[in-house]
């Protein structure tokens, strides 16, 4: 992604000069201007369309003043925000994350620009404790460029570390539609890359694949969860809401209890829940490194590596150094790298020469790729339907718990995903140590025992 390294030095400036507390509404402005389309683009943040239609204006007014009203009932609440996908949820966006305290500030027809201008009264005052930011699609219509779209999400992202460095922001991106709807797969596409490459280096932002989860083979929307191809129905918000839970777990608000689960008789536990202790990084071998060479030679856009080389023990830690590998509620959980892909290994400190059974459960991410090692080759384990390769299974379910079984018997490893084979005799060295990998997306691993066989 060389090409588009200018796109971080226009954002910056941008972000420079458009994130300010000046450059955004002024809360102090009377609540009868304040709540309004401004008539002008004049000193308003960002660059692009702003809709000033008559029914968008009377939406933004009423909308925004009913918010006002609730600042107080929603501090501190989780904030989806965005535009009439948002909006849409209603009444059961509550329900489609129980136990947590979440607002909806989507308003139909609004687009970046208007997002960056009702920021600090709608969602800063609310002073939140998470983000989950999904927006574009009618900047599209609207006939924006994807330069300015990115640019523009940039600069909410930026108002938002500004407000609070260490809160999460989840960045959905922009969903399919099509180009009957001035909407076209090609401009979608470039609007998410542009948003990746711009979001490389903010750590506290979670991008999520919400545009691979929803496209058909022609890059559009499904009208079985699309009905008039861009806003989701009841399908496709659920499948939205399953796509956001492992993340919002992962940030600590689902899934608060730790998992508390027994071996069967025989069987070791190699991931006690609460720590790495047992697992640690190994120094990559020449082929890895040799490997990243050629790839990142042939391919610009191909997974970056973390190079190691002198091997980390991670016993007593509940992260990795660089938080890709966490220990929390019982998961051992591969979190989304910021760079968009990053190829890691966590291994266990033993090693296993004898036949032996390995169960685990794994929670993948939207197109996530990952994999576990049995001593060394890796059997592919990724959101599978969308990631492949074994994209037929009949019982995987999406962005929920699977199980792995593996079991090793003279040097060939049988594999089954919920009962159904996907590796019959998988080729595997006589000892070697687990590992769990870390690609793209963000995966969970729990339940990780192993039963050394006769």
């Amino acid at each position: 992604m060389r090409f588009l390294l200018p796109l971080l030095l226009v954002v910056g400036l941008l972000a420079g000069c458009a994130t300010t507390k000046n450059s955004l509404v002024n809360p102090e402005t009377p609540v009868a201007s304040r709540f309004e389309i401004p008539a002008t683009n004049s000193g308003l943040p960002g660059e692009g369309p702003i809709r000033r239609n008559e029914w968008f204006r009377k939406l933004w007014v009423e909308k925004r003043s009913k918010w006002a009203t609730e600042v107080k009932t929603d501090q501190g609440a989780l904030v989806f925000l965005g535009d009439s996908i948002t909006q849409g949820w209603g009444e059961n966006l509550a329900a489609s994350f129980p136990g947590v305290k979440v607002a909806n500030r989507g308003i139909s027809g609004d687009t970046t620009r208007g997002l960056l201008i009702r920021l600090s009264d709608d969602v800063l005052r609310l002073d939140p404790s998470g983000v989950v930011l999904l927006i574009g699609t009618n900047d599209l219509a609207e006939k924006a460029d994807s330069w300015t779209i990115a640019a523009n999400i940039r600069l909410l992202v930026t108002a938002l570390k500004q407000h609070n460095p260490t809160m999460p922001v989840v960045l959905c991106e922009v969903f399919p539609s099509s180009a009957s709807m001035k909407r076209p797969s090609y401009r979608i596409n470039r609007i998410n890359l542009l948003i990746k490459e711009a979001m490389k280096d903010q750590p506290q932002v979670t991008v999520v694949d919400t545009w691979t989860l929803f496209a058909n083979e022609q890059g559009e929307a499904k009208i079985g969860e699309f009905s008039d191809l861009l806003h989701p129905n009841a399908s496709g918000y659920q499948k939205w809401a399953t796509a956001l839970r492992p993340i919002l777990a992962t940030l600590g608000f689902l899934d608060k209890e730790r998992d508390v689960f027994t071996p069967e008789p025989g069987f070791v536990s190699l991931f006690n829940g609460h720590d790495l202790t047992g697992w640690g990084f190994l120094p990559n071998t020449a082929d890895d490194i040799s490997t990243a060479k050629i790839r990142l030679a042939s391919n610009p856009n191909a997974a970056e590596w973390s190079v190691v080389k002198t091997a980390v023990n991670f016993d007593g830690q509940v992260a990795s150094p660089d938080g890709r590998y966490v220990a929390k509620n019982g998961r051992l959980i591969v979190t989304t790298p910021s760079a968009g892909r990053l190829i890691q290994k966590l291994w266990t400190a033993r090693e296993f020469p004898k036949n032996f059974v390995l169960k685990l459960e794994f929670r993948a991410t939207p197109n996530a790729d990952s994999g576990i090692y049995v001593r060394g080759p890796q059997l592919q384990c990724r959101d599978y339907l969308l990631a492949g390769p074994y994209t037929k299974l009949q019982n995987y379910k999406a962005q929920d718990w699977n199980e792995i079984i593996i079991t090793v018997k003279d040097g060939a490893a049988h594999c089954t995903c919920n009962g159904e084979l996907i590796e019959d005799a998988m080729p595997v060295p006589a000892t070697g140590p687990i590992g769990l990998e870390g690609d793209r997306g963000q995966m969970e691993y729990r339940r990780i025992r192993l039963q050394e066989l006769p």
